[in-house]
């Protein structure tokens, strides 16, 4: 959607709307580093588009609609930093008291019709602008690691998900020849088939996967994996709950938890130490590696996508302020390229008619 669109939607829309150009600005700069990152152009290199065709071609399409993460709510709420980060980051998200937040609890797949009980992994974004202009945008996920380290290991991936049209399940020929040779998917496969499901967004620990670096006021830097640790108690998602739970049941849980009081987590930074894999999403760091807790996320409201500030919103997580920066993760330049491309497409999209409005739900990444 555009940032006019949007401004006709009410106060909070009109609040958040100017900020949207900053986003596709920056989404285009994130996709030129990914161009320099080395994966992107050339004729037998992988692209954005080719990998934005192939999750597109793994469904049914749904014009208007994100390519990924297709369903959910938006949220918003504040930031209060705990001042304990403001040594390792300049930002100065971490040193005003709080910050203003517009956000998106959302699951896996592409439909934004999907029952939520079937859906593997639940995803939090976020937008946190400072009182000085910057943003910070975070796509997380509650899976702890990435399934592949490269661009080109999860494009292997999804080609050889897609359902087979005789049984409207993934090849298992195909599925074994990826993991021969992406080996390193084998522990995230044993995560999804052994970690329990949350019966809530609310009790959801969402990680950030991929490293960043803070940048001190002394110029020194520290690599970072980030994770937004849940207040509440983790409660499982039980086999019955997956098979008689409402498809909509996490946005109705999310609104009468909200409805009773604010949602909380603790923004946990944890600091990589020398050796450990700052390049490689799919590698998990020790668990004993020093945590700060940087502050409090605290979520009072909710509204759905279709007419919530969010759905204008590209969270792409290589948006960010000064005192945070990228990694050399490839996987982390590729996800901010194919956001870029899948909002772009989605715009076309709404400007020939396709609006996610008519059906209630919507919303770009």
């Amino acid at each position: 959607m555009s940032p006019t669109s949007s401004a006709s939607s009410g106060p909070g829309r009109r609040r958040w709307w100017p900020l949207l150009g900053i986003g596709v600005i920056a989404a285009v700069l994130a996709t030129a580093f990914a161009w320099t990152a080395g994966w992107l152009g050339g004729a037998s290199r992988l692209t954005a588009p080719a990998m934005t065709d192939a999750i597109e071609a793994a469904g049914s399409a749904h014009p208007g609609f994100r390519r990924a993460h297709a369903k959910g709510v938006c949220v918003t709420g504040v930031f209060r930093s705990s001042g304990q980060a403001a040594a390792l980051s300049s930002a100065r998200v971490f040193r005003q008291a709080e910050t203003p937040v517009l956000g998106r609890m959302s699951i896996g797949g592409g439909d934004p019709h999907g029952a939520d009980a079937q859906a593997r992994v639940r995803s939090m974004a976020l937008l946190l602008r400072s009182d000085d202009g910057q943003q910070w945008r975070m796509a997380m996920n509650s899976f702890p690691f990435f399934v592949v380290a490269t661009p080109q290991g999860f494009q292997a991936q999804t080609l050889a998900s897609r359902p087979d049209p005789a049984t409207g399940k993934p090849d298992p020929a195909r599925m074994a020849a990826f993991v021969e040779q992406y080996p390193e998917a084998r522990k995230f496969l044993a995560w999804a088939k052994s970690a329990p499901w949350s019966n809530s967004w609310g009790n959801t620990q969402y990680n950030s996967v991929n490293a960043f670096r803070l940048i001190a006021g002394d110029g020194s830097e520290r690599a970072v994996r980030w994770s937004m640790r849940p207040h509440l108690a983790f409660a499982p998602l039980s086999p019955r709950q997956r098979e008689q739970a409402d498809a909509d049941f996490l946005a109705g849980d999310l609104a009468q938890r909200l409805a009773r009081g604010p949602l909380q987590w603790d923004l946990v930074l944890t600091l990589a130490a020398p050796g450990d894999p700052v390049n490689d999403p799919s590698q998990p760091w020790p668990a004993h590696r020093p945590q700060v807790i940087a502050g409090t996320l605290s979520l009072t409201a909710t509204q759905p996508q279709a007419s919530g500030a969010c759905r204008d919103i590209n969270y792409d997580p290589l948006i960010l302020p000064g005192g945070i920066r990228g990694s050399d993760d490839p996987i982390l330049a590729a996800r901010s390229a194919v956001y870029s491309q899948s909002f772009n497409r989605r715009e076309r999209e709404i400007g020939r008619g396709h609006a996610p409005e008519a059906t209630g739900k919507g919303g770009v990444r």
